[in-house]
């Protein structure tokens, strides 16, 4: 998809404040810091549309990015980050639940992972969660131009085995340097669409 025209449209924290133009949504779920800003950047050709920030636990809401009309990107808050109260973290898991169980727009839910660790604990569990309530999962594992080109199968292989991966989700290679993998990323997109 050639991206021209993306706009933020609002943080959310309840459904009331949900955008109601009936476009399609692709979530986008991880752990914190594992590169979710950098890859709606890259995927938008923004630099600094989605706020990067050397600080995980940045995004506490829902952020809807409209994309040409077409499509919304709903940056979630990233797992596993433990400098925030247990509250908050519980606050922030049942927004996150509310919006993927309840919410007939969203077509599936982009799982980022990085390519250079195995998947931890809540990446499995979030996999877990999404296969449970039958949403489909585009895996992207970012941080690909860290790897050398001959390991690449070997840690895809750590990935799908560890996430226990159904053969019909896809694994996406990602990486926002050497915009590798945008095509492919946008080819599971359009094809839920």
């Amino acid at each position: 998809m050639k991206v021209n025209n993306v706009e933020m449209v609002i943080s959310a924290v309840r459904p009331a404040q949900y955008p109601e133009d009936g476009l399609p949504e692709f979530a986008l779920a991880g752990r914190s810091n594992v590169g979710k800003s950098s890859f709606i950047n890259r995927m938008i050709g923004r630099k600094s549309m989605a706020r990067i920030s050397s600080k995980p636990g940045k995004t506490q809401t829902l952020n809807f990015y409209k994309i040409e009309e077409q499509l919304f990107f709903v940056d979630v808050p990233g797992y596993g980050y433990a400098k925030v109260s247990k509250s908050e973290r519980e606050a922030w898991g049942r927004m996150i639940e509310q919006y993927f169980t309840s919410r007939s727009l969203l077509k599936a839910v982009v799982l980022i992972v990085d390519i250079r660790h195995k998947p931890t604990v809540d990446d499995c569990m979030m996999y877990d969660f999404l296969k449970h309530y039958n949403i489909p999962c585009i895996v992207v594992a970012t941080k690909a131009d860290k790897i050398v080109k001959g390991k690449w199968e070997k840690h895809k292989k750590v990935v799908k085995d560890v996430l226990d991966m159904d053969p019909n989700d896809p694994l996406i290679l990602f990486s926002s340097e050497k915009s590798m993998g945008m095509d492919q990323a946008w080819a599971e997109i359009e094809k839920r669409m």
